[in-house]
């Protein structure tokens, strides 16, 4: 089974977690065992941590993670554990819900509208209302460019929604980002052949493939514009605005 179709069905083995908090937390390479965590569940823990520690920045600007920072990394992800998941969404609960959970409650409540064969993933994705799908596509793309780049957005499975993701971040009015990601797209386009070169399913065929990867300007990029575009108040104030949108019929907590 090669790495992307692991990563379609369970996980096993080490994933870094590679952030900043804010330029005042800076964290190298952490390992997690993740035996048999379905990809939703690790993109989602990922994606979250990185919301607690802010966006990343360029990989030689990180060092090792403090006792501290390790702590809060933990308790963090207890809290994140624990936390109520809404079936359904109604307009109240997303009116309710403070700004810095929002995110987290809608993306929660994607995943729950998910099938449980993640071969079917785009194909669920694509019968969302245009709202849904950009907040869904943007939480990937967040996710995978702050931890391992924009080269392993396209390489995992999150990479099938490319084409899509420059107008989903145009919707929401991130049109600095949508003008970055589609730079990228069009250098994934272009230069396919040698960023694909390497990438044979293996973990070292993946990793060589960072070597002279001409979509490095756009990671470093990625990380410095969110000094001057705030991209998750951007889809909070989005939701919030469309919140009709968000709205479904099942009703409950897990």
């Amino acid at each position: 089974m090669d790495m992307k179709q692991t990563f379609r069905n369970n996980i096993s083995g080490c994933i870094a977690f590679l952030t900043l908090a804010r330029g005042l937390l800076a964290l190298k390479q952490k390992n997690f065992n993740l035996i048999n965590m379905e990809r939703s569940k690790l993109v989602l823990m990922m994606s979250i941590l990185l919301s607690l520690l802010g966006c990343a920045e360029p990989k030689e600007r990180r060092h090792e993670m403090s006792k501290e920072e390790e702590k809060q990394i933990l308790q963090y992800y207890e809290t994140l554990h624990n936390r109520p998941i809404y079936k359904g969404l109604t307009g109240n609960i997303i009116d309710t819900v403070p700004d810095d959970r929002l995110l987290q409650v809608v993306f929660d409540n994607l995943g729950e509208q998910l099938p449980k064969d993640y071969e079917k993933e785009y194909e669920t994705v694509m019968t969302w209302n245009k709202s849904m799908q950009a907040i869904y596509m943007i939480w990937l793309l967040e996710a995978e460019v702050n931890n391992g780049g924009y080269n392993q957005f396209y390489y995992n499975p999150s990479g099938q929604f490319y084409p899509l993701l420059p107008d989903a971040l145009r919707r929401v009015g991130a049109s600095q980002f949508a003008a970055l990601t589609q730079k990228a797209n069009d250098t994934y386009q272009k230069e396919n052949t040698r960023i694909t070169k390497y990438q044979d399913g293996s973990s070292e065929g993946f990793s060589k493939s960072y070597d002279n990867n001409p979509l490095d300007v756009y990671d470093d990029a990625f990380y410095a514009l969110y000094k001057k575009e705030n991209l998750q108040q951007i889809q909070v104030d989005y939701i919030r605005k469309h919140k009709q949108d968000f709205v479904s019929e099942l009703i409950g907590t897990k």
